[in-house]
């Protein structure tokens, strides 16, 4: 097989990760226009006074607490909820986000930014149809909420409606025809449809219209190597490294390009660097530990894996990859308490065929603690 025609079997691989998050919703939280001068107005604009000073000096668990206060006094207003929504999402509560939004939507149900914001949420707890239907109420109550159609496309990719997609970024072009995020979408799309020689001018417009963006660099460096250009594709990965060099993200992404191309020991080393820079990086802290399961030592993938199960308490993977290190070093009632919690939220997530895989694990281990 020629190296060419190995680069376009694996450009699938080499962008599933390209089609990264969505952009976060803007902190809404206003303080309400009050008519009267009750005690309880008056504690009211105090709260929303004292929360947006927390937000602001980074303390977001009591700009929660203190917001919770105010909701209970103003049960009425939608921006309360919508704030709550937005500090609960910024420390990765998205359960307790898509709440707060619903309830900010159910008082104003016509706004579209509280729509996107409930997407977004839903979207990273894996819910992609109702965070779909959510950006499609946004872009229906604002035609030109440009955010809501870019995040329609990258988890419409991510359902495999490539077409819809494809539809959903060229709205946003065609509403603001130098919009780099969609280009470099686009061109991330069509390389997962292995077009990587189509990817290229989108991505290239892209890399124009926002040349000091890494991430851009990295798609596009991904589409070289979809082709078989290896030197322009390491070209657009030092770009990307020079422009960000403490970006962990970029990191993330060429490691998973590196593995995808079969060079585990770079990979290794992009992630490892990607976990210095960021180390609450869930993705990183995987494939670290995917990377220790792979060469036989799965002591280190404990310490990874559980530090991913920390940073993704609502994603089964983690505690199931966690569980099956925990079996190979013969940790039988943590690795049963780990499948246990694993199979719990493949249930929630109505993936039977991983919750069947699971049980068969959980069997095996249960006879195995039995006679021990």
């Amino acid at each position: 097989m020629s190296e060419k025609s190995t680069q376009r079997k694996q450009s699938p691989l080499i962008v599933s990760f390209l089609l990264l998050g969505l952009l976060v919703p803007s902190f809404i939280c206003t303080a309400p226009a009050i008519a009267g001068k009750s005690k309880d107005d008056e504690r009211l604009t105090e709260l929303l006074k004292e929360g947006r000073k927390q937000v602001d000096s980074g303390n977001l668990p009591a700009a929660i607490a203190i917001y919770q206060q105010a909701a209970d006094l103003d049960a009425e207003n939608p921006r309360i909820f919508s704030g709550i929504g937005y500090l609960q999402a910024s420390q990765g509560n998205f359960s307790e986000a898509v709440r707060a939004y619903q309830r900010a939507i159910a008082l104003e149900p016509k706004n579209a930014d509280f729509q996107y914001a409930l997407g977004f949420s839903l979207a990273n707890l894996g819910n992609n149809d109702e965070a779909i239907a959510a950006y499609r109420r946004a872009t229906q109550i604002n035609p030109r909420h440009l955010n809501a159609y870019l995040g329609q496309g990258v988890l419409l990719t991510r359902e495999g409606k490539y077409d819809e997609a494809m539809q959903a970024y060229k709205r946003v072009l065609a509403f603001d025809p130098r919009n780099a995020r969609a280009y470099d979408l686009m061109g991330a799309l069509l390389i997962k449809q292995d077009r990587p020689s189509a990817a290229l001018e989108p991505l290239q417009r892209a890399a124009r219209l926002a040349p000091k963006d890494g991430d851009i660099q990295v798609t596009l460096g991904a589409a070289w190597l979809s082709i078989g250009n290896l030197t322009e594709g390491l070209a657009a990965f030092e770009r990307a490294a020079r422009l960000e060099p403490r970006n962990a993200a970029i990191q993330l992404q060429m490691g998973k390009i590196w593995q995808a191309k079969g060079r585990k020991e770079e990979a290794f080393k992009a992630y490892q660097r990607a976990t210095y820079l960021k180390p609450d990086l869930a993705e990183a802290q995987a494939a670290v530990g995917d990377f220790y399961m792979e060469q036989k030592d799965p002591l280190s993938a404990i310490i990874a894996y559980r530090q991913y199960t920390h940073l993704a308490p609502n994603d089964p993977e983690a505690y199931y990859k966690l569980g099956k290190a925990l079996k190979d070093r013969d940790r039988v009632p943590e690795a049963i308490s780990a499948f246990e919690q694993a199979k719990r939220l493949y249930q929630q997530q109505s993936k039977s065929d991983k919750v069947q895989e699971v049980e068969k694990l959980l069997h095996e281990l249960k006879k195995k603690d039995k006679s021990d």
